[in-house]
């Protein structure tokens, strides 16, 4: 197979989602990137408890998954060239569901925005269930307490 077919397929392959031209070349952003920005978007607001599955089994499934779709982020083009993204996430106990997701859609759009230079489209926010964070890390710290003694 030679070079050019090569990269005819890798290009076809790679799912991108905007391109843009200069003197230089294209530039084209990967689904993965996107996604990661959504992530990181989504984990700075505060009541998130995860990104994604709920339990551990999720978690590690998350974490070793290559697909963005499994891993709590969906990233599609919308049909006029902005983004449709869905994120999958578990709040924090006693906030106030509605707010929060409120404040995880204006965060993904405000970074998709600064960092891509395109908007988002469409922003779901699907809360897959609500935890006590708290006292979940002291019942990890009570059986790391009683492991070590």
């Amino acid at each position: 197979m030679t070079r050019k077919k090569k990269e005819e397929i890798l290009e076809e392959t790679i799912p991108t989602i905007s391109e843009e031209s200069s003197e230089l070349g294209s530039i084209r952003i990967n689904h993965s990137v996107v996604a990661g920005i959504v992530r990181l978007a989504t984990q700075s607001v505060e009541g998130v408890v995860n990104v994604g599955g709920g339990g551990v089994v999720e978690g590690l499934t998350d974490f070793f998954s290559k697909k963005e779709s499994e891993r709590g982020v969906n990233v599609s083009e919308s049909a006029d060239g902005g983004y449709d993204i869905e994120v999958r996430v578990v709040l924090e106990f006693g906030v106030d569901l509605a707010k929060v997701g409120v404040s995880i859609q204006e965060s993904i759009r405000d970074q998709i925005l600064a960092m891509t230079g395109n908007h988002a489209k469409i922003i779901d926010v699907v809360i897959d269930d609500i935890r006590m964070e708290s006292s979940e890390k002291e019942i990890e710290d009570e059986q790391w307490t009683n492991k070590t003694t």
